[in-house]
């Protein structure tokens, strides 16, 4: 498999995924009075009644891929049907398809167009090759700069912190309800979010797995736009640090639209070639 190809696929993983982000809103006014103390079941309240709803969603978006000093940008195109589907086109150069991956809560396919190959495997797979428990609820919350919708919200705590509220919590587990007979116990081993004090949206989450050479992931969310009554974040910055690497992707959001038709294509040429593995990702 050529370079070229490795690194788009890494990039299609951990932006979907997010191998696991630190900043503020770009819109957000300056808070010059000190922040009221607000319980954590208000400021959850809060952050649910402002996050963004919708059936589907349509964006063009750019992305920096940064490991070992070394960049890699492409575009592409992304759409989503909520709870359903996530499509992602590759467009390294050109305006010509390299890769195209869809996501469902229980499969993923992708189709290489650089070597004419394309791979079938259910949502595990994903977990196998990046090393970590995810599932299709956060990789849809972490592309809108949401909070996961399926695992418990009454474990949190709340402080203040640099003029934003904190929300804190270990061992957040995903609702019964949700977990498939393929999941184990799914849980998140310390999570902190961080909200705007004025719009009430998520600036940054911070993913920790202590146990695991301090893993963390860190998602930061700015420069918030308001697309069709929905405040956005046109900029989302990933990062994920463990004691021996350092990664980071970059994505910008235009062109975004809502609730509109769309399709998600996904045909395999008959003379495309299955393959039974992709490159792991490298941390």
């Amino acid at each position: 498999m050529s370079k070229i190809s490795v690194s788009l696929i890494q990039i299609i993983f951990l932006l979907i995924v997010g191998v696991g982000i630190s900043g503020c809103t770009g819109s957000r006014k300056a808070v010059r009075e000190p922040l009221k103390e607000e319980g954590a079941d208000y400021l959850m309240g809060k952050l649910k009644e402002h996050e963004v709803k919708f059936q589907s969603f349509s964006a063009k978006f750019n992305v920096t891929f940064t490991t070992d000093k070394k960049n890699t940008a492409v575009s592409g195109i992304l759409r989503i049907q909520y709870d359903s589907i996530i499509w992602i086109s590759i467009t390294p150069a050109l305006g010509i398809e390299a890769v195209r991956f869809m996501l469902t809560p229980d499969s993923i396919k992708y189709i290489n167009r650089l070597n004419n190959s394309y791979l079938l495997k259910n949502f595990a797979y994903i977990n196998q090759l990046i090393n970590k428990t995810l599932d299709y609820d956060m990789a849809q919350a972490f592309l809108m700069g949401n909070d996961f919708s399926l695992y418990e919200s009454n474990t949190f705590r709340a402080s203040i912190e640099n003029q934003q509220y904190k929300l804190s919590t270990t061992n957040r587990r995903k609702l019964r309800r949700h977990v498939r007979r393929s999941e184990d116990d799914i849980n998140i081993p310390i999570q902190s979010i961080w909200l705007d004090p004025q719009s009430f949206k998520i600036s940054k989450v911070m993913l920790k797995e202590a146990e695991r050479d301090n893993r963390k992931f860190l998602a930061t969310y700015s420069n918030f736009e308001e697309t069709e009554g929905k405040m956005v974040p046109s900029d989302m910055d990933f990062r994920v640090e463990t004691v021996d690497s350092k990664i980071r992707i970059s994505i910008g959001y235009s062109k975004i639209q809502f609730d509109k038709d769309q399709t998600y294509p996904f045909k395999i040429p008959d003379n495309y070639l299955e393959i039974k593995d992709l490159q792991p990702v490298k941390e």
